[in-house]
């Protein structure tokens, strides 16, 4: 981050605290039985999440551009919550608030890049949508495993780099009162504000990750979905219709599921409180890893048959093995 540390060529002396204190929920009774709570939905994310990736892997029916971005959200909500959860029991659960000054920002970095992987995932689903929507016949030509598989590393390159630029203006900040971030985690807009010195680029980045994140990915799935239903309209009879909107509701559970909660909080954030806003936000942050393999495994058919089949292979082999 030497590069961030340094202006017109001349070394500049930043004062960094040895550690941060992330303060959590104030004021909360029986608060462990939350955390508790988070422990078993990052469980339950953990196997759901595992279960989708080894499926895709196994059955190679699957093995398709559209499961190839589905093996990448399982991929990444399982990085996540992994990078969360465990840390946050940590904090709160075995009361160790004092994170030190590196591992915050190594913390911040892993949470927004799975948090806006997330977002980018839902928009190449989107994009495979419309594709198999409107151009049927084109679609083994316009969405190939490559096509999906260049445009996921895209996005990983961007999410990387975008989060890179955000950490690497935080070491430009010297931290000269207080140490206390008030939220769940080593969140970016928390540990600017804590700053003594010029923080204009903190908050040019800060106004810009939601947009870059949040806002940009929202806005193509929208269109998306609108371009969708506007062909939709057109089409003859309601059986088709509905048969073509059918593939599409999972992938709408999920965006529901993901951008509804954060875009409450951030509307809303000046008239929340601030324990509501935290709470908000964390269970935003661990439910749709837990939620999002159990719609797929729900109500995606290609998934539900191939679940199927393996457990009737497992079972054969079973019994042959015992006879």
């Amino acid at each position: 981050m030497d590069f961030f540390n340094s202006a017109l060529g001349k070394n500049i002396t930043f004062v960094r605290p040895a550690y941060f204190i992330i303060s959590g929920f104030i004021g909360i009774p029986y608060i462990k039985y939350i955390y508790v709570f988070l422990f078993f939905v990052y469980l339950v994310s953990v196997l759901g999440n595992t279960v989708v990736m080894a499926v895709i892997y196994l059955d190679h029916n699957l093995r398709t551009p559209k499961y190839v971005a589905v093996f990448n959200l399982a991929f990444v909500d399982l990085c996540g919550s992994s990078a969360l959860v465990p840390k946050l029991l940590d904090i709160f659960l075995l009361n160790h608030p004092y994170i030190p000054y590196n591992d915050c920002l190594a913390f911040l970095f892993f949470c927004y890049t799975c948090l806006s992987m997330q977002s980018f995932n839902l928009v190449a689903l989107s994009y495979d949508r419309l594709i198999a929507i409107i151009f049927p016949l084109h679609y083994q030509v316009k969405v190939t495993h490559r096509f999906m598989l260049s445009l996921i590393a895209s996005f990983w390159v961007f999410v990387i780099i975008v989060v890179l630029i955000a950490v690497g203006l935080l070491t430009r900040l010297s931290f000269c009162k207080s140490v206390v971030i008030n939220s769940y985690f080593c969140d970016h807009g928390q540990i600017y504000k804590l700053a003594c010195n010029d923080t204009t680029p903190n908050s040019v980045i800060g106004v810009l990750l939601p947009l870059l994140i949040i806002w940009l990915p929202l806005t193509f799935i929208l269109f998306s979905y609108s371009y969708i239903g506007y062909a939709l309209s057109k089409v003859a009879t309601v059986q088709e219709r509905v048969k073509a909107f059918k593939t599409c509701t999972a992938h709408l559970s999920l965006v529901t599921i993901y951008f509804l909660p954060i875009i409450i909080t951030f509307t809303m954030s000046s008239k929340i409180d601030p324990n509501a806003r935290i709470i908000n936000l964390a269970l935003s942050s661990v439910f749709p890893p837990m939620l999002n393999p159990i719609i797929y495994v729900l109500q995606t058919r290609e998934i539900k048959e191939s679940v199927k089949k393996i457990l009737k292979i497992r079972k054969k082999s079973q019994i042959t093995v015992k006879k």
